[in-house]
């Protein structure tokens, strides 16, 4: 089934001047314009396009792919606010609604918001929502700890971080897993460490267990054949300059070193660590 808002591989059925019809299926032919077209497009031919309503409420279709589909979360810029709502940036001629009751508190002008793309039921427009709560569960019973995932941070709390899970569930990164400062709208690697009693899902940004161990050995054997075999960065180094480098905390930081020296690959000195093939 065609879907308005994702992208679909259509079937071309007729070329013109004006532009191409494509095959779509259950939503019937859909036009592309000739702006919109590739060149040399042949009857018969598949391409991957992404059908919306333009700004005269037609159904049309192009080979641009905007910066975020029916069904995702994006971190897009208000280029203007109107009496209805605000409209952003989304790589697309027609700007994205974020209609006011889709809205906690008015959008600004310049700003750049996460927000949550949705097909308006009564219109079959894409729409976007502020309010991610509504379309996002908080809980993650479907999620197992150790789950590798996509984030999207969305807000702060006195807790921690928000963020958006895999585009269909919201976390939480305690303070406590976050070495380094999160911007909002910043897209991260993380896991799950863990589904509460609650449901609610608690996230961080390091492998947990033996893998996070094996990932960051390897980035510091990686660090230090970088600056020929050796490092500064001892188990007596500050837990900021640590962060800096590897994002991690003092502590994980000492059991990978830890793990490093009991597998013979390190020597631990007095103000240096040292590659065991450099002594």
């Amino acid at each position: 089934m065609i879907e308005i808002g994702k992208t679909n591989r259509l079937t071309v059925t007729s070329v013109s001047e004006p532009g191409i019809w494509l095959d779509g299926e259950n939503l019937g032919e859909i036009f592309m314009p000739q702006s919109m077209s590739p060149e040399k497009v042949r009857v018969g031919d598949e391409l991957d396009v992404f059908p919306y309503h333009d700004s005269q409420s037609v159904l049309i279709a192009t080979t641009t792919i905007p910066e975020a589909q029916v069904g995702q979360c994006a971190f897009l810029k208000v280029v203007q606010t109107t009496a209805i709502g605000a409209f952003l940036d989304w790589g697309l001629p027609k700007d994205l609604l974020v209609p006011l009751n889709e809205q906690y508190s008015r959008l600004r002008d310049g700003k750049s918001y996460v927000v949550y793309l949705f097909l308006d039921p009564q219109t079959d427009r894409i729409t976007a929502s502020a309010k991610l709560t509504s379309y996002l569960s908080e809980h993650g019973p479907s999620f197992t700890p150790g789950q590798e995932v996509d984030l999207l941070i969305c807000g702060t709390s006195d807790l921690g971080y928000k963020a958006v899970i895999d585009n269909t569930h919201l976390g939480l990164i305690h303070k406590n897993e976050a070495f380094h400062p999160l911007r909002y709208g910043q897209k991260v690697q993380g896991y799950i460490k863990e589904i509460r009693p609650d449901k609610k899902i608690n996230l961080t940004l390091q492998a947990p267990g033996h893998k996070g161990k094996q990932d960051l050995s390897a980035a510091i054997i990686a660090y230090m054949k970088a600056r020929g075999g050796t490092s500064s960065l001892t188990d007596k180094s500050a837990p900021e300059d640590i962060v800096q480098e590897f994002g991690v905390s003092k502590s994980n930081y000492k059991k990978a070193l830890g793990m490093l020296y009991r597998q013979k690959k390190i020597v631990i000195e007095k103000d240096r660590i040292v590659l065991e093939t450099q002594v």
